[in-house]
């Protein structure tokens, strides 16, 4: 969401501080091509396989991966009934996802008739993610699609870094890694060593296409206090994000993250 995010410039409420105006609706659209080879497989078949889709960025929407119609298996698709309608795209058909003897209703949408603001939506149509089976990008498996736009970096910093429930120390370092990924606040990663009280694993997991996957552990007070999910780390990040590998980053209402004294 590097685009449209927060106070981005595609945002609804673009920064105020430039010499420039963006003229146009408060709720803005950008197309631009997303030149890497792209695959879904659905039962066994590849239903899409694209090297001229595009992202959709939208304001205050995840951006959205589109494809020629051309690029699509049509004979796995078949219209279905739902339209839906966006003021700012147009009407919207869908069509369902049907190979042998399964089926994903209402897996792709297109706008036929897009608003002339949007007239090259002409000729495209988008795939729920979830829809697929397996998705490729290039020859890489992908569970998402990442945004140019977005960039996450990482650096080591000696600022004193300390997460404090109430009065109680949690964890505390020197030796920390700030994470700046676009649009969020920056995020403290701490080494295992820094915590100073218990964590319990969770079953909790998510997925970040900047950063893989995360674990979480319940933070547990001397106070008998137990925060679920307060913890979370990546035991083995992706490439771009390697440097917090084993390092943790808390997050919760009963806690607080200073930095330098100064709250996070």
């Amino acid at each position: 969401m590097g685009l449209t995010r927060n106070d981005a410039p595609l945002s609804a409420g673009a920064p105020k501080t430039v010499n420039y105006r963006i003229d146009g609706p408060a709720h803005k659209l950008l197309m631009h091509p997303f030149p890497r080879r792209v695959r879904a497989e659905f039962a066994g078949r590849t239903v899409l396989d694209t090297t001229h889709g595009v992202l959709l960025h939208e304001t205050a929407l995840p951006a959205r991966f589109y494809v020629p119609e051309a690029d699509l298996d049509a004979s796995a698709f078949v219209p279905s009934d739902l339209t839906t309608h966006c003021p700012f795209k147009g009407d919207a058909t869908y069509r369902s996802l049907r190979v042998g003897d399964r089926v994903v209703e209402n897996a792709l949408w297109a706008y036929p008739d897009p608003t002339p603001a949007a007239s090259w939506l002409t000729g495209y149509a988008s795939l729920y993610w979830e829809a697929a089976d397996a998705w490729f990008d290039e020859d890489e498996p992908a569970r998402a699609l990442t945004d140019p736009y977005h960039r996450v970096d990482v650096r080591r910093s000696a600022r004193h870094v300390q997460v404090l429930a109430g009065d109680t120390v949690v964890a505390e370092s020197s030796s920390a890694l700030v994470l700046d990924e676009t649009g969020y606040p920056l995020r403290w990663y701490l080494s295992p060593d820094d915590v100073v009280v218990p964590l319990d694993p969770t079953t909790t997991s998510t997925y970040c296409p900047y950063k893989g996957d995360a674990s979480y552990w319940t933070v547990r007070l001397p106070d008998g206090r137990e925060l679920t999910d307060a913890a979370w780390g990546y035991p083995e990040p992706l490439p771009e994000s390697l440097r917090i590998a084993g390092r943790v980053s808390f997050m919760h209402d009963d806690l607080r993250v200073l930095v330098d004294g100064e709250p996070a």
